[in-house]
């Protein structure tokens, strides 16, 4: 059956065909898919590729081991995607795709996908002394994108860094931070962004 559903999807000869084949094969829930899900990333079909990531979302961790190691380095749309599909899912193992893709991809797309997923990962697998780690490293990475000049990515940062605050011991900073970028930061966007964070915390 998902055999056949994938070969619908390499098949399909037409944006739409494409959109309904991929949609079908997420709704298998197959392991044996997640490959092809992947793929469809780098297919140029929007509609497609976001219903690719539900399915791998949906998944969920089993699918984390080959999207880390089919992070497209060439195709920046195909690795957005990629990097929606980790944070969505917010298995830890995906904090040094992350950490790096939020802190110096070349392209938005991907770093306000990353920034977004760092404040959202599932803290509680991972041990103590790791957990400390991994949480001090995503802070300061998205206290240092929160300056970034392309104003996307200091949205991006708000959104980051407002998850990040539902951890008792971070919220200190972030409060300073937010209280400093609605003083300093000149987009009406990002000021409001920084209010509705703070109301939430």
């Amino acid at each position: 059956m998902t055999k056949e559903l994938i070969r619908a999807v390499e098949s399909a000869d037409s944006p739409a065909l494409m959109v309904a084949a991929v949609q079908k094969l997420a709704a298998a829930k197959d392991e044996v898919a997640i490959p092809t899900l992947i793929a469809v990333f780098g297919y140029n079909n929007p509609s497609a590729a976001s219903s690719a990531v539900a399915g791998l979302v949906e998944l969920g961790e089993v699918a984390v081991p080959q999207l880390l190691s089919q992070i497209d380095d060439y195709n920046y749309g195909a690795r957005a995607y990629s990097i929606r599909a980790l944070s969505a899912i917010a298995d830890p193992r995906a904090i040094e795709i992350l950490l790096t893709a939020a802190a110096t991809d070349f392209a938005p797309s991907v770093r306000r996908a990353a920034a977004k997923g760092l404040g959202n990962l599932h803290w509680h697998k991972l041990n103590d002394k790791d957990r400390a780690s991994a949480l001090s490293r995503c802070l300061e990475t998205l206290l240092n994108i929160s300056t970034d000049s392309d104003w996307s990515i200091r949205y991006a940062a708000v959104v980051g860094l407002q998850a990040l605050a539902k951890i008792p011991d971070l919220r200190s900073p972030i409060q300073a931070r937010f209280k400093e970028m609605l003083f300093t930061d000149t987009e009406k966007a990002i000021r409001a962004r920084v209010q509705l964070a703070q109301l939430a915390m």
